[in-house]
């Protein structure tokens, strides 16, 4: 594999293609920004996290001096701000996010050092994350999306935009740079991992992280990857070498690697005394500091030292005055604090669908059916069929989701049909999957990426919470709206690892939308507007429910939509409620033969109809939970304490819940009926309740 690396003695003069003034005031700015918050502003805890960015900064500003696509983006981390400020971020938010203030960033919601910079005309800074190595894989799935609209949309302003990711040489141990790596380089994508290596990870040693301590040269021999590496100090070398990193990424439509090597001037936080580190090791830092570098360089090749000193003048000036703006910003109203979890009408600045002008086509809750009852697996795979067939944007991808069908042939050939760049298969990696999602959502495609099982959602944890959070902590510049394909549950027979449920997991973390359904019509209803809309969505699909008798309905028609947040009450009584949801739904059902009840079925659990639980509840006097989930936290726990605080008088008996016990799912089947509530023991429960 081609490996290009400058020598930081190979020196010439500056590059007149390079905008030499602005590099330094940028540089310049940056500075000040870091003097003024660690001799002032932390000391006066007006701000509580501070990174400093010296010895990161000159490269990361040549970097960002490169990203001139309209629709070029980068994602970094918290010692990123140089970079932020190359592409025009303003100082006064840029401070006004370090001290919490309103505005900014987050409008006080996040760490300042997190940031995010939508800009609908020119290069973004995509939402980064407080985890280590999360920025890697949203950066492949942004690049993908700019192959996918050039290539397959054929939008040839898309064409030269390419993703960048900035990492440090500790995260690159992270499963989510690996995740990235995989994917970028099998699906040649035009994505640019820039990694400054600054010989720690916190306190750890780079050699700790990757054999040799070198990442560029363990991945010197990977196929598709071009190897860029040198110097970040040196103003010649750091220049040539992101010149030419950035040009190969958008000329040639491949993946490359630019690893720079720039010291730590500062510790890893203002806390961080540095005690690991010995005194020649700081000195020699000290002693590559870029800043002096830069000016040697500059002067009198470019400016002169007036002009170096005006600019560092013009600078500081720049900085105090964002300092006293920045501080003149209120502190955001607390009472704000719960809007943008979800999507509530003011649209968002950046990502999903809707910013870019889809609008919805008309949809009614009236079921239209047609044709012979269907199983759940053919209703969402026709689903997934029509909306595909009438939105562009709709991309579906997961493990053996491609030829195979999936494992459980939902998929069955829709990539035939759309195609391989609509329809793809992944490596294996939860993190890669839903990573890449969130990236193509940011950049208006609407991903649908399946999960195997909901065990397999694990190693995608921080993903799938990041996702959620996007809105709320960007306090709406960004959204992320994916659709998460999840089956679980059992099926026949269960396991630890293919058969749980655990849906409650998703309702606590906030920004997802959860849908459970326990049938095909329901499935269509909820997938469709799912689809269509502006927040994330797990769809759960009940694995003993996709080709179940019960579960089959007619086709209720490509206009069939259903709100989420509204139950359905498939049997109606007088004398006990039944809450449920999911594979317990026709349990439920055939439990209440004989009896007067309320079988409600939740559909979803975020929102969960609560208005029509208390309602029947209020009726009937009585309530039963049942759910296939385990009964420590599970949701049913939630339900119950709601109906005990705002229904309490109207009950006649305890609210009352029967579900698993608090083990994994069993593998054979006889332990399996012990443990997943059966018809004979709802009946039993029910009975019990009627006669309290």
């Amino acid at each position: 594999m081609d490996h290009v690396a400058i020598k930081s003695h190979e020196r010439n003069s500056p590059d007149e293609q390079i905008d030499w003034r602005k590099a330094a005031y940028y540089l310049q700015l940056s500075r000040a920004l870091d003097e003024m918050e660690e001799t002032r502003l932390v000391p006066e805890k007006k701000v509580l996290y501070q990174f400093s960015a010296r010895g990161h900064d000159m490269a990361q500003i040549l970097l960002g001096m490169q990203l001139t696509g309209s629709h070029d983006a980068t994602c970094g981390y918290y010692r990123s701000r140089p970079l932020l400020l190359s592409l025009g971020v303003d100082p006064v938010d840029a401070l006004g996010s370090a001290m919490g203030r309103a505005g900014g960033y987050s409008d006080g919601r996040d760490i300042g050092v997190v940031f995010n910079y939508p800009n609908l005309s020119g290069a973004s800074a995509l939402p980064m994350c407080g985890g280590v190595g999360a920025q890697y894989t949203p950066t492949a799935g942004w690049a993908q999306a700019m192959n996918y609209y050039a290539k397959t949309l054929g939008k040839a302003e898309y064409a030269k935009d390419i993703g960048v990711v900035l990492g440090g040489d500790g995260s690159v141990a992270s499963n989510g740079f690996w995740a990235a790596i995989t994917a970028a380089t099998t699906q040649s994508l035009p994505m640019l991992f820039y990694i400054e290596d600054n010989g720690f990870g916190i306190s750890v040693p780079s050699t700790v992280q990757t054999p040799g301590g070198n990442i560029a040269a363990n991945l010197a021999s990977w196929k598709n990857l071009k190897i860029f590496d040198g110097d970040g100090c040196d103003p010649a070398a750091a220049a040539r070498l992101t010149k030419e990193a950035v040009a190969f990424v958008r000329d040639q439509r491949k993946p490359a690697m630019l690893r720079l090597t720039v010291p730590r001037l500062q510790g890893h936080s203002f806390q961080d005394t540095q005690t690991y580190k010995s005194e020649d090791t700081v000195k020699q830092e000290w002693d590559r500091d870029p800043f002096p570098r830069l000016k040697e360089y500059l002067v009198p090749a470019v400016m002169t030292a007036d002009e170096w000193d005006e600019t560092e003048s013009s600078a500081r000036q720049a900085a105090e005055m964002a300092r006293e703006a920045a501080e003149a910003r209120p502190v955001a109203d607390p009472s704000t604090l719960t809007n943008n979890v979800f999507f509530s009408g003011e649209m968002q600045v950046m990502g999903g669908q809707h910013r870019d002008g889809y609008v919805a086509p008309q949809s009614t809750e009236t079921p239209e059916p047609s044709g012979a009852r269907m199983n759940m697996v053919t209703a969402i795979r026709k689903t997934l069929d029509h909306e595909m067939s009438i939105n562009e944007r709709v991309v579906i991808f997961g493990e053996d989701i491609g030829p195979k069908g999936g494992v459980h042939a939902v998929t069955l050939g829709l990539q035939e049909k759309f195609g391989i760049e609509r329809v793809f298969d992944t490596s294996l990696s939860e993190e890669g999957i839903i990573g890449r999602a969130v990236g193509m959502a940011l950049a208006g495609l609407v991903p649908v990426p399946e999960i195997q099982f909901r065990k397999y959602a694990e190693p995608a944890t921080e993903q799938l919470n990041d996702c959620g959070t996007i809105r709320w902590r960007t306090n709406n510049r960004f959204a992320a709206p994916i659709v998460v394909r999840m089956p679980g549950g059992f099926f026949k027979c269960g396991d630890p690892w293919h058969s749980q449920t655990n849906e409650v997991a998703f309702v606590h973390q906030p920004g997802w939308k959860v849908a459970v359904p326990s049938n095909a019509e329901d499935a269509v209803g909820l997938l469709r507007t799912s689809l269509r809309g502006n927040d994330p969505v797990i769809f759960f699909e009940h694995r003993a429910m996709l080709d179940h008798a019960w579960a089959r309905r007619r086709y209720p028609g490509d206009n069939f939509t259903l709100p989420f947040g509204k139950a359905k009450f498939t049997r109606t009584g007088n004398d006990i409620t039944i809450v449920t949801w999911g594979a317990m739904v026709q349990r439920c059902e055939e439990a209440a033969e004989g009896i007067s009840a309320d079988v409600i079925d939740l559909r979803t659990l975020m929102p969960w109809d609560q208005d029509a639980v208390l309602t029947s509840v209020r009726k009937t006097r009585r309530c039963l939970i049942i759910h296939e989930d385990l009964g420590s936290a599970g949701f049913g726990a939630e339900i119950s304490a709601v109906v005990a605080d705002r229904a309490f008088m109207d009950l006649d008996a305890p609210v009352s819940r029967l579900t698993m016990p608090d083990i994994p799912s069993p593998h054979n089947p006889i332990l399996l009926d012990w443990a997943v509530p059966s018809v004979e023991r709802i009946s039993k429960r029910i009975n019990e309740l009627l006669e309290f």
